[in-house]
């Protein structure tokens, strides 16, 4: 099974990790995108149908199958950052942040006490303590608290305002990678989906040059499987790659094939 150290050691020879996305809330479709060969699988809790009842079950499943468990928030908020990490999450990716303030939160609401090992500020809030399914209920109690502070933590940049704060953002000397999600960062230049268009474009490349200067780990959703467009992004630079989707795999294999020159 992968493991957060795998993942780490892969960036610390500037590999790229590769990991997918999962919407469907069913624990045998993400043990079988787990066992598909990607180092993590990040269940979409903000455009996925995943209940908190159901993360347990979803994220034993990726384990099951060989990969890490990741969580992509619905929001950078205390509540669904501790129903992530208590149902099994190693890793977490928050949406829409724009300011580095808003990552000192998010990252502060994610460590026990105790754990915020890093230089500089400690946070104002930290993740509250109790038994749950990640420590088995408190039998391994000990053993989850000397793990607990390697989560894997991910900022997903979607607005131009967190272009504008990128080098305050990427400060944070405990953020692992960024991710830029290229749908709503689009959208917030009123260019919502126009990937090929000259400011958009000029704007990941402004995204690039900031990530190299401040030596950061950058990250992207190919969303429409491409084996060329990956093989092209890690040329680029690109280190924490989500690529596809169980929906758009599925769509994609299962539409009917042309007959007679008919659909």
């Amino acid at each position: 099974m992968r493991t957060i150290a795998d993942i780490r050691a892969l960036l610390a020879q500037d590999k790229a990790t590769v990991g997918t996305w999962l919407q469907l809330p069913d624990a045998d479709v993400a043990e079988l995108m787990a066992r598909a060969g990607y180092d993590w699988v990040a269940v979409d809790m903000e455009h996925g149908s995943f209940g908190r009842t159901c993360l347990p079950d979803i994220f034993r499943a990726i384990e099951c199958g060989g990969a890490v468990p990741f969580a992509r928030l619905p929001e950078a908020s205390k509540t669904a950052i501790k129903a992530a990490l208590e149902a099994g999450a190693q890793g977490l990716i928050f949406p829409m942040i724009e300011s580095r303030e808003q990552l000192d939160r998010a990252i502060g609401w994610s460590i026990y006490p105790g754990l915020d090992t890093w230089a500089g500020a400690k946070p104002a809030e930290y993740r509250g303590v109790g038994y749950c399914r990640a420590n088995v209920f408190g039998k391994e109690f000990d053993a989850y608290l000397a793990v607990a502070g390697d989560i894997f933590l991910v900022a997903q940049i979607e607005h131009i305002r967190a272009v504008e704060n990128l080098e305050s953002i990427l400060s944070h000397p405990r953020l692992d990678a960024i991710m830029v999600g290229p749908y709503d960062l689009s959208g917030s230049m009123g260019l919502t989906g126009q990937f090929d268009h000259p400011k958009f474009r000029e704007v990941m490349q402004q995204i690039a040059e900031i990530c190299e200067r401040c030596h950061a780990r950058m990250g992207l959703h190919i969303v429409q499987p491409d084996p060329e467009a990956l093989d092209r992004e890690i040329t680029n630079g690109a280190r924490f790659i989500a690529y596809g989707i169980d929906t758009v795999f599925l769509w994609k294999s299962a539409e009917r094939p042309r007959q007679g020159g008919r659909q």
